[in-house]
């Protein structure tokens, strides 16, 4: 029996964001952090610092919009398939502070085939949405963790 086969779909969900988490050196060093993850899901955070301000003093879009691509991606591979960008779009609600400690939330809408769209709204603590992010996903060849599978459709 395969050490993965008693796991439940959150455990794999955890394991595979343990190991994406650990290469992911871009977003550990912009201090995002994973605060939860389901199949299908992720909530992580960004404190927004002052290197991170652009021109008129608050956070960079950029930057807003790679903690939302995040939990986008975080999300979309929660089920140890690889899964990639294939388009983005963001729109920007409010200006972030300095100091600001901003969530990204993303949530599956959708997943058949090899395509899958996810809705990530990025907040302030109080709960002000100040950014919306939709992503659109293709999955490719391969697991994160090889055998490791998270549903009966990839034991097949």
């Amino acid at each position: 029996m395969n050490k993965f086969e008693q796991l439940t779909p959150d455990e794999i969900a955890r394991t595979v964001a343990q190991t994406m988490y650990a290469k992911d050196t871009a977003s550990q060093h912009l201090g995002i952090t994973l605060k939860d993850i389901h199949p299908g899901s992720a909530v992580m955070t960004m404190r927004v610092t002052d290197s991170m301000l652009n021109g008129h003093g608050t956070c960079h879009g950029g930057l807003i919009f790679t903690l939302a691509d995040t939990a986008f991606a975080f999300a979309c591979n929660a089920c140890n398939q690889n899964t990639v960008a294939q388009s983005a779009q963001i729109n920007f609600l409010k200006p972030v502070p300095v100091d600001s400690l901003l969530t990204a939330t993303a949530r599956e809408i959708s997943r058949t085939g090899r395509t899958g769209l996810y809705d990530i709204d990025v907040t302030l603590e109080n709960g002000t949405l100040v950014a919306t992010f939709r992503g659109n996903s293709h999955t490719i060849k391969g697991q994160m963790i090889p055998g490791l599978n998270s549903n009966k459709e990839e034991k097949k």
